[in-house]
C-alpha cells in the first residue's frame, strides 16, 4: 500500500471524506488523492516520491509557482512582524494602493478569505 493510500485511510477517521475540501474528494470519481509532501517552480511532490507539473497552482495564488525565492523572503519578512492581528494595519493599506494602481478601474479593494465573503461584500 502507498502511503497516499495509507494517509487518505488514515485522514478520513479525522476528516470528513478524508480532505479539507469538497473540490479535493475523490468519492465521486473513485481513486485515491494525493498527499503532497512538497512543491518548488512548477512541481509538485507527493509522499511516494512521485513529481507532477502542478497544473492547479493552489486554485489561483501560486501563478509565480511554488517556493519562489523572492516572496519566500517577503513573507518571511512579513511574518516577523506576526501572522494575523484582526486589526487594520498599514500593510493593507498598501496592498490595496497597489492593487488600484495596477487597475486604475478599480475604485476600492476589499481583502477576504473566501468567495463567500467577498460576494457578500460586493452585494452590501
Amino acid at each position: 500500500m502507498q502511503r497516499s493510500e495509507q494517509l487518505f485511510e488514515r485522514a478520513q477517521l479525522s476528516i470528513p471524506g478524508g480532505v479539507n475540501s469538497p473540490v479535493r474528494a475523490f468519492k465521486a470519481v473513485g481513486g485515491t488523492p494525493r498527499f503532497i509532501e512538497k512543491a518548488d517552480g512548477p512541481y509538485i511532490y507527493d509522499v511516494d516520491g512521485k513529481r507532477y507539473i502542478d497544473y492547479v497552482q493552489s486554485w489561483g495564488p501560486m501563478v509565480l509557482g511554488h517556493n519562489n525565492d523572492k516572496i519566500r523572503e517577503a513573507v518571511i519578512h512579513a511574518a516577523a512582524s506576526g501572522l494575523s492581528f484582526g486589526a487594520p494595519t498599514e500593510a493593507e493599506i498598501i496592498m490595496a494602493e497597489k492593487v488600484r494602481e495596477i487597475v486604475p478601474s478599480m475604485e476600492m479593494v476589499r481583502m477576504v478569505n473566501s468567495g463567500t465573503e467577498a460576494t457578500m461584500s460586493a452585494i452590501r
